[in-house]
């Protein structure tokens, strides 16, 4: 068989190239902070996130001796068909449930769905294992009262970038519960090593957000860490969402890879000239990204 990566991308995406190029050599592309006081002074400098309306709901949810807090939107004029655990990105250290609001509160009202947003705890004050155990929690909290609560047990989880990680995360670590409540992942441009020993690890391995995040863990190949090294077998269908031209393309590309030999449903979409959180901005690359997802996660709640 023969693969080259333009093999990979939908015909229909061609002609999108041009403008999505033009987009990004006129905004740039960006970086994270690269120390504790420069995240410091742009968390302090963040605006607050733009309200959805209707707005989300705020609960704090558990599962045994563990709390999070959550956002939960429902769908404005029909019971829900199913319910999606979003876990919002940011390094792992930034962001909230709160910015995704607007996105959320769209998908609800699109599919029909309640869509639940976990506000974990962020680094470096609160470093791994802290994020995992948050969305963990509310995971098993679905696993448990999604039923009751919002009359449906179809399930979905997923995120943005970090979201992706800590998606992954969840997973495995229901997964090893043997917890198989889930029906299907959402993951765009997730990080998947983060021990610098893959390829594509080593491309990120100097990024402060990894040392932020990792605290004082022991082992970074450790699979709850670095989810490349978990065995993903006996996982839900799984879709995963990167651009040509993101850091991460490799890590994800693996991650497909392992996916598959664990004879886990995987669809991989790659999207040209599109690089590192590419749906949250406004090209038509986003919007046609946004529309395959939307349409992959409507296909797996409604079996």
């Amino acid at each position: 068989m023969k693969l080259g990566l333009s093999q990979l991308f939908d015909p229909r995406l061609i002609p999108l190239i041009d403008s999505t190029r033009a987009f990004y050599e006129k905004r740039g592309m960006g970086r994270g902070p690269s120390s504790w006081n420069e995240l410091r002074s742009i968390r302090d400098a963040a605006k607050p996130p733009a309200p959805s309306s209707p707005p989300a709901v705020a609960e704090v949810v558990g599962r045994g001796d563990r709390t999070v807090p959550v956002r939960i939107h429902f769908p404005t004029s029909i019971a829900p068909r199913g319910v999606f655990l979003d876990i919002h990105g940011g390094g792992f250290y930034m962001g909230s449930a709160a910015g995704s609001d607007v996105r959320n509160r769209e998908l609800a009202d699109t599919l029909g769905i309640v869509v639940v947003s976990v506000d974990y705890r962020l680094a470096p004050e609160n470093p791994w294992p802290a994020a995992p155990d948050d969305c963990e929690t509310a995971a098993l909290w679905l696993a448990e009262h999604a039923a009751d609560r919002f009359g449906t047990g179809r399930l979905a989880i997923g995120g943005f970038s970090a979201g992706a990680t800590l998606a992954m995360t969840a997973l495995v670590r229901l997964r090893d519960r043997g917890v198989a409540a889930f029906d299907a992942a959402v993951l765009q441009f997730g990080t998947y090593d983060l021990s610098g020993r893959t390829p594509g690890g080593r491309l990120i391995a100097d990024e402060y957000f990894i040392e932020a995040y990792a605290g004082q863990a022991p082992d970074r190949t450790h699979p709850d860490f670095s989810p490349i090294y978990a065995d993903p077998a006996n996982l839900p269908p799984v879709l995963i969402v990167v651009g040509e031209e993101d850091t991460l393309l490799r890590d994800n590309l693996a991650m497909a890879v392992q996916l598959s030999a664990a004879d886990v449903e995987v669809d991989l979409c790659v999207y040209p000239a599109a690089p590192h959180g590419f749906t949250g901005h406004a090209t038509a690359m986003a919007s046609a990204a946004l529309d395959d997802l939307r349409t992959w996660l409507d296909g797996q709640l409604g079996q």
